[in-house]
């Protein structure tokens, strides 16, 4: 059942997943982009982003809740699978970062506009989702407390608007004050989406490789 608890962790768990790079990134790219109704553009991304990640965890619950005993470990399964992924994920850039690289800048399509960006915010968001950890944690913990499927979609729909707080904040000010933050919204994107050249370091891959072990550790004792 619903707890106050329960609540104040899962706000918890969406505020951290709110920090989200490539929806965060998408937005600010959008707003510096010279398009036609920027503002319009932005929101249909946004709202992109807020539907795959509603739709992605009322699936997941949903289908966990339906099946009931069949996949009663289905959280755990989830959860461990989502840890191997990271760990890979992880260990691949510990390799990128034994040599020198070029990151390539993130760029709108010749085609975007209002009527492609929701899609694109879709795709953006989505192939993000197997990293976002607090996302699992959040539907696994409404499992463990057998909260009846439609609050606990309801509480996932409220997660997902937390989710993209931060990018309505970007987006209101860009639209308010584009003229003034044009070059902090400039900074954002180059440090989110823009190239970028990253140098061999040997610390950071190793660094990398330690928490890539430690995080598939982890999954084998869950």
């Amino acid at each position: 059942m619903l707890t106050v608890g329960l609540l104040v962790t899962i706000a918890g768990l969406a505020a951290v997943d709110s920090l989200n790079p490539a929806t965060i990134a998408g937005v600010t790219l959008i707003l510096l982009a010279p398009i036609r109704r920027p503002g319009t553009t932005a929101g249909a991304y946004v709202a992109g982003a807020y539907t795959v990640v509603l739709a992605v965890g009322a699936g997941l619950y949903a289908g966990s809740g339906a099946l009931g005993g069949v996949v009663e470990s289905g959280a755990a399964w989830i959860r461990r699978i989502a840890l191997l992924l990271a760990a890979v994920i992880l260990l691949v850039s510990a390799f990128k970062r034994l040599r020198p690289r070029i990151r390539a800048a993130v760029r709108l399509p010749p085609w975007f506009g209002p009527w492609t960006a929701a899609p694109l915010g879709v795709v953006a968001t989505g192939a993000d989702l197997p990293n976002a950890f607090p996302y699992l944690i959040a539907i696994e913990r409404l499992n463990a407390a057998e909260v009846p499927v439609g609050s606990g979609i309801a509480v996932l729909a409220v997660y997902a608007l937390v989710y993209c707080v931060p990018c309505l904040i970007l987006l209101g000010a860009g639209l308010l004050w584009r003229d003034r933050i044009t070059a902090r919204l400039q900074r954002v994107y180059d440090r989110l989406g823009g190239e970028r050249a990253q140098p061999r370091s040997l610390p950071v891959a190793a660094a990398l490789a330690l928490l890539a072990s430690t995080v598939a550790a982890v999954a084998f004792v869950i």
